[in-house]
């Protein structure tokens, strides 16, 4: 039977993802979130006309011949106005962000300025309006300011707290159950029995999912055991999970029971098996509202299927978008033909004279990690692909 090309397993996943039901949060808690709808200014900024720097709000017609003399009526600090009028000849001394009194259309800044026993001396003329940010320079009430989808960066948080929003509404965070199977794990920092190895899988996925700004839970390791499994199943449906990640255990072994359980528990599946190296054993179901992603057990081909397929799905249902930093590049080596899967091989990248130049490693085995944490990138090679000579052309996705 012929494996599922890696772009028709991707829009099989992806197809139907509506980015979740929103919720309010705090204006503190809301960076970093999307948007769930457009919002407008609940107040005008500035409010007033306000003084840009520290000086002197004085009359522009009374400073247009220096040196002039005015007199000093009073004084307005930020936060606390001076509520009297400036005249002819008067002026008034004036702190960055406070209202520019009425009379007064420029500030002389403290710079251009000196002190006289009659006042306040002004040695260069200034014009009408300069030094001041008129009112609703920035935004005005009722103005719209952010669109929904939007992600909430510091400059769009800013920009909503200014306006006076104490609280957005925003997409919810995707939660993302993962679940580790296999008598032979244990976690970091165990001692392991000769059959054992430590479980690494769940904490690169966890990091993918947070990147995307998602919610990881952790449901722990999992033996292989089917009441065990189901057990765990149930549990991130009761936490109410939108995916459930399984790490091993959903390919073709005796002990191999992820898919065997979900089906039991009524999850339909998609699709199983992919033409993909490494990752062949992608499996993706639903159960119930529930999108249950089956990946590799072997570290790297877990990784590149969460870089591949989890981050996409998880982004999809957050309200983020979400592309793979494709660039075009060259072979620095010889590479043979391929097969008929898409192959993903872990490389050095660095740009020489302007142009990208791939080098994969010599060593492609799936479980070796310290060569993944390595690579800046994978060489995407097509199925199928002739042999290529180092300079020939490529296509490689940047992971850093």
């Amino acid at each position: 039977m012929a494996l599922m090309p890696v772009k028709d397993a991707l829009a099989r996943l992806l197809d139907g993802a509506a980015p979740l039901a929103s919720e309010t949060v705090a204006i503190g808690q809301a960076a970093w979130r999307v948007l769930a709808t457009d919002i407008a200014a609940l107040r005008t900024q500035p409010p007033f006309d306000a003084s840009a720097m520290d000086g002197y709000a004085v009359r522009a017609a009374d400073v247009a011949s220096v040196p002039a003399t005015l007199r000093v009526i009073g004084e307005a600090p930020a936060g606390k106005g001076f509520t009297g009028t400036v005249g002819p000849g008067e002026a008034v001394r004036i702190f960055t962000g406070a209202p520019v009194p009425a009379g007064a259309d420029a500030v002389l800044i403290q710079e251009n300025t000196r002190l006289s026993p009659n006042g306040v001396e002004a040695l260069e003329p200034v014009a009408a309006f300069r030094n001041i940010r008129r009112q609703a320079l920035d935004f005005r009430e009722g103005e719209p300011l952010l669109e929904a989808g939007r992600l909430l960066d510091p400059a769009a948080v800013s920009l909503a707290a200014a306006a006076n929003h104490a609280a957005l509404p925003v997409i919810r965070k995707p939660l993302v159950a993962i679940l580790a199977t296999g008598d032979e794990l244990l976690p970091p920092g165990s001692e392991t029995g000769p059959d054992q190895i430590i479980s690494s899988n769940a904490y690169g996925v966890a990091a993918v999912v947070e990147k995307m700004g998602a919610v990881p839970l952790d449901l722990g390791i999992v033996r292989d055991d089917r009441s065990g499994i189901a057990a765990a199943i149930d549990g991130a449906r009761a936490a109410g999970a939108d995916i459930i990640v399984t790490l091993g255990g959903a390919s073709v072994g005796d002990h191999d029971l992820v898919r065997e359980v979900l089906s039991s528990a009524g999850m339909t599946l998609d699709f199983w098996k992919i033409a993909m190296r490494p990752g062949k054993p992608l499996m993706f179901g639903r159960l119930g509202d529930v999108r249950v992603l089956g990946l590799p057990g072997n570290p790297v081909a877990s990784l590149v299927c969460s870089h591949l397929f989890v981050a996409p799905l998880v982004a999809q249902l957050g309200g983020r978008p979400h592309m793979l930093d494709i660039r075009d590049a060259v072979l620095g080596v010889d590479m043979t033909e391929n097969d008929q899967r898409e192959d993903y091989v872990r490389a050095r990248v660095e740009s020489r004279d302007g142009q990208l130049v791939a080098a994969p490693f010599p060593v492609q085995d799936s479980s070796m990690l310290r060569i993944l944490a390595d690579a800046n990138a994978l060489i995407v090679r097509p199925p199928f692909a002739p042999a290529a000579p180092a300079g020939s052309p490529c296509r490689v996705v940047l992971l850093r």
